[in-house]
């Protein structure tokens, strides 16, 4: 997240959050068990027996999904069917995890009024943050969130005081790790002019190790 900016964290189909991940099987009325490292699902009320292999199981540690497309002919119908309603729940996961994150860095929720749900976007809202600069002349400063039916993130954004903008920069990096995706971030073309001599570039802290 920046100034005069938009991002959008690009979904991979083969990533799941654990917890969004259960709540999907057990919407499905799948079967799953956590052994070690991964979660292992047994049964996703598929035609064929797996033979005690698994359907699908997830790598706890990076969120990738791995099926099982060898003893499941009906695989592609069981990916698309764990995927809609995955992604359905994911959507509110998003919007939950974005709005703890920015909490956190003290910005407030805000509703956008305008906004009408439609197939593909689902939510909108938007996240106020005030500067500490007493120097600041426009220490007010919103960014905009929309949230698709898959769970992406969508942001757009146009002046942010300095120390608001680096907030926004912790909390989204937060949110690269807990949605397990990276955001494509695409500056604007036109800045207005009485920006510019504003905008300090992101503070960047490095550790010497000796």
């Amino acid at each position: 997240m920046s100034r005069f900016e938009s991002s959008k964290f690009i979904r991979n189909p083969q990533v799941m959050h654990v917890d969004v991940l259960k709540s999907a099987c057990d919407t499905l009325g799948w079967s799953y068990n956590v052994v070690g490292n991964e979660l292992i699902v047994t049964d996703a009320k598929q035609v064929s027996s797996l033979y005690g292999e698994f359907a699908l199981k997830l790598n706890l540690v990076t969120n990738e999904v791995l099926y099982n497309t060898f003893y499941m002919p009906n695989a592609i119908q069981k990916v698309e069917e764990l995927q809609n309603e995955f992604y359905a729940l994911n959507a509110v996961y998003a919007k939950n995890s974005l709005v703890q994150e920015f909490k956190k860095k003290e910005f407030t929720y805000k509703s956008n009024d305008h906004f009408t749900p439609t197939q593909e976007e689902v939510y909108s809202f938007f996240m106020v943050g005030r500067s500490k600069d007493k120097n600041e002349d426009e220490p007010v400063a919103q960014i905009k969130f929309v949230i698709l039916k898959d769970g992406t993130i969508v942001t757009d954004s146009d002046y942010l005081p300095n120390d608001v903008n680096e907030r926004a920069h912790d909390a989204m990096d937060v949110l690269e790790k807990l949605m397990g995706n990276k955001r494509i971030m695409t500056k604007k073309e036109h800045i207005p002019a009485k920006y510019l001599s504003k905008m300090k570039p992101r503070r960047i802290v490095t550790i010497n190790q000796k």
